[in-house]
């Protein structure tokens, strides 16, 4: 029986080795051409050929590392990004941290399409695994992000979306969370929880008050990563103990009276400036500040796109490591076009119906109220980060420079409210101020002697929270959910392979190869089914020879 056993491996590993070896004689002889050697690392300006010749990244270790390719005076030609990332590449891996919007995915894209290698979530380190990516994104430390990735980062950088947008895409979370999906599920309601569902204004009322809070959420999150991962009160942004930021991070639902600062904090003095232990403890090895600021409306514009493309790159090759990887300086225009003009690549936000819309301020509107408290935070940003101990840093006035724009469009907005120019409605973001102010007029008309108060309204504050903390354990249980999923599959698969399945599916993977190969070269599309086979082959293959 032994022997049996010892021949079955045997013969297994003996096929495997030839497989391999027939794979790398394809290869070997394929890049002995002078003009495919030179299709590989990104130029063909001085060849020409009528022959499209496709050889699958993962079969050539230099394909992958460059596949945007370089076509030569500042010509380019975009290829999405190898999604495999060989385990055995050293990066030098960049987290992008981003307030939540949709703008991180332009940022992401650029980098995907400048050094040729896919970005990950936070939450897919976190639930999925670690990997070698070497690019992360993420809203830590915003309660729609986890520190997932454990030490994996070597630098930050920041991107800063326009406030403005970034809380009309918050109210598209929180109407998603609402009326639009949870709110009908009504499951809220089951063991009489709570007794009866808040109509549409006591919403309206709660949406407002947590845009507001987003607001101090977004210099917040500004402070913790120029600061290094400072410990601050989100609120009124002073110094704050440990005991007061893991509340800050564990009950973020929580309402602004139940985290207030003086419950924490007695004598603000009495504080010892400390950082967020990921960042005490060098879990992004070239500390938390970051290496460049980014700006997602001037990557979107037409003049200022191509250097903003360029600040991109020129971070990525900070380290030679991740800098190696990156597509010459003289295609980082052209990649711009490509990704930006041209509109290559996955769909980013400008693509989305309504995006001109909410750039150009007009869509939903907001109350004096709410406008003067987006400025009061840009305003406190900018006149700190412009001050003397920040403006000799580069990045510091980078940001300046953002914020800066950023506020003159909003001001403009403001002053259409005042004017009269803009026309609140009820599903505009009002603030409790002019909600006050409708209710009274609403209200029947006094008699002598009543109040100009308007009468008090029931609170749903607490069914709020406990809808915003279902959806966050959903996506937590989604997460979860495919994780689990794809390691099922992958273990069904390895265990669903006999000896005969494993010949064969060898077999076939290479007699494919040698068939192309003869031909000239393969379509893309042809070519990646292939690549996904033969790595198919390879994981099952390992399992079956383990198994003996």
């Amino acid at each position: 029986m032994v022997n049996i056993i010892r021949k079955n491996l045997l013969a297994k590993a003996a096929a495997l080795l030839l497989g391999l070896a027939a794979i790398f004689t394809v290869v070997w002889d394929e890049i002995s051409s002078p003009l495919l050697y030179h299709t590989l690392r990104g130029n063909t300006a001085n060849f020409v050929t009528t022959t499209n010749i496709y050889i699958p990244p993962s079969l050539d270790a230099d394909s992958q590392r460059k596949l945007s390719i370089n076509l030569g005076g500042g010509d380019c030609k975009w290829e999405p990004p190898v999604y495999d990332v060989p385990e055995d590449l050293d990066f030098h891996k960049t987290f992008i941290a981003g307030f939540p919007s949709g703008d991180k995915r332009m940022v992401y894209l650029q980098m995907e399409a400048l050094a040729g290698f896919p970005a990950k979530d936070e939450w897919d380190f976190a639930y999925m695994g670690m990997s070698n990516h070497p690019f992360i994104k993420g809203n830590y430390p915003h309660h729609e992000g986890i520190w997932g990735w454990a030490d994996a980062a070597d630098q930050v950088v920041m991107m800063v979306p326009n406030i403005r947008r970034s809380m009309v895409e918050y109210h598209d979370i929180l109407w998603d969370l609402g009326y639009a999906s949870t709110w009908e599920d009504a499951s809220l309601l089951r063991n009489n929880l709570f007794r009866e569902q808040p109509d549409l204004d006591d919403y309206y009322e709660w949406r407002d008050a947590r845009v507001l809070d987003e607001a101090c959420w977004y210099g917040w999150f500004i402070d913790y990563w120029m600061e290094g991962g400072l410990m601050r009160d989100i609120f009124t942004h002073k110094l704050t103990t440990k005991e007061h930021w893991d509340d800050l991070m564990l009950k973020p639902f929580y309402t602004r009276a139940e985290l207030d600062y003086d419950l924490y904090v007695s004598n603000e003095t009495d504080v010892t400036p400390s950082y967020d232990t990921h960042c005490a403890n060098g879990d992004i090895s070239d500390g938390c500040e970051p290496v460049a600021i980014i700006s997602a409306d001037k990557l979107l514009d037409y003049t200022d796109g191509p250097a903003e493309t360029s600040a991109i790159a020129s971070a990525l090759t900070n380290d030679a490591r991740t800098g190696q990887y990156v597509i010459a300086p003289e295609a980082w225009d052209c990649i711009w076009e490509e990704l930006i003009q041209n509109k290559k690549g996955p769909r980013i936000i400008s693509d989305r119906p309504g995006y001109s819309a909410i750039s150009g301020l007009v869509g939903y509107n907001f109350s004096a109220e709410m406008v003067e408290g987006m400025l009061a935070e840009l305003d406190r940003l900018i006149a700190k980060y412009g001050g003397a101990e920040w403006n000799t840093k580069q990045t510091a006035n980078r940001l300046v420079e953002i914020l800066t724009e950023h506020r003159a469009l909003i001001q403009v907005e403001l002053d259409q409210v005042n004017s009269g120019e803009r026309r609140l409605r009820e599903k505009d973001f009002l603030g409790p101020q002019e909600r006050r102010r409708r209710h009274l007029l609403k209200s029947p008309e006094k008699t002598d002697g009543e109040s100009d108060v308007a009468p008090e309204r029931k609170k749903h504050t607490r069914y709020f929270i406990a809808l915003e903390q279902k959806r966050f354990e959903n996506k937590r249980r989604e997460i979860k959910g495919a994780a689990r999923k794809s390691d099922d599959e992958a273990n069904s698969d390895r265990a669903a392979m006999s000896d005969g399945d494993f010949i064969a599916a060898l077999s076939n993977a290479l007699a494919h190869i040698n068939t192309l190969e003869a031909a000239g070269g393969m379509a893309q599309a042809t070519a990646t089914e292939l690549v996904e086979s033969i790595r198919k082959v390879a994981r099952q293959a390992r399992v079956v020879l383990m198994k003996d």
